[in-house]
């Protein structure tokens, strides 16, 4: 591990995303352990990309249609353009936009890629989503929490312990109309495959759980869910409509939730 706190000998969820991505910002490591899980889930690949999809998707939808100006990104990875808050800016330049990850490498990539528009603002905060009290607290020098607040939840749930009390404590300090996005893994569609993933990270020391729809249904009790409801990935709010085969390739649910 370097001074940064940067451990280049271990795997990591963030790097091991880039990897599915075709980035260039991993190590052997988060390489092998990536490989490890194509051969599980050859088209992990296209999971990646759907949830790619997915958020930008939901992001034009707070920023154009419900009139939400003010996202809280969770589990943000390393950049990939175009990025939440270009999404967002795009549709609304006044927006403002907080990213939360835990990764150094993250970090440094957030503090050189994340600019927004004059009109807006963006922020990072380098923290690990099992301490939402500290995001909350750090997320409040960007964020206006009286007003509603977009919270992304995107591939990260099924990698942290306590997901519904951490899910909960966030959406109980944001404001009525807030909204909730996120994606889930789950062994609905594969569930060798998914077995076979979760063994690759539980093996080198990271968390992994999936859930099925119901399970993954549970994170909005309270809420409101938009339709078209819990669904696959590729298939909440599509400009096209997806080939049917892409259903037992994307092993992931989406859904967004509006709390009222």
């Amino acid at each position: 591990m370097d001074r940064s706190g940067l451990n280049t000998h271990e795997p990591h969820i963030a790097r091991m995303y880039d990897y599915y991505l075709g980035g260039k910002d991993h190590y052997p490591a988060d390489a092998e352990a990536a490989e490890k899980v194509l051969q599980a889930l050859p088209d992990v690949r296209l999971a990646a990309q759907a949830n790619r999809g997915f958020i930008h998707r939901a992001t034009r939808y707070f920023a154009r249609e419900a009139g939400v100006t003010q996202f809280l990104d969770i589990g943000t990875g390393i950049p990939t353009e175009p990025n939440l808050h270009q999404v967002a800016q795009e549709e609304a330049p006044k927006s403002r936009v907080v990213y939360v990850d835990n990764d150094p490498i993250v970090l440094a990539h957030a503090r050189a890629l994340m600019v927004g528009t004059p009109e807006g603002r963006t922020d990072y905060i380098q923290a690990d989503a099992t301490r939402p009290e500290e995001i909350l607290a750090a997320a409040r020098r960007t964020l206006d929490f009286d007003e509603p607040i977009a919270l992304s939840l995107i591939a990260l749930l099924n990698f942290v312990p306590g997901a519904y009390e951490i899910t909960e404590t966030l959406m109980a300090e944001l404001a009525r109309g807030s909204y909730l996005a996120l994606t889930h893994l789950t062994a609905d569609f594969d569930p060798k495959g998914i077995a076979a993933t979760v063994k690759v990270y539980e093996e080198r020391g990271m968390y992994c759980h999936p859930r099925n729809r119901a399970e993954i249904a549970q994170f909005f009790d309270g809420m409101e869910i938009l339709e078209p409801g819990v669904v696959p990935i590729h298939r909440w709010r599509p400009p096209i409509e997806p080939a049917k085969s892409m259903d037992a390739k994307v092993p992931g649910y989406a859904a967004v939730g509006r709390k009222s």
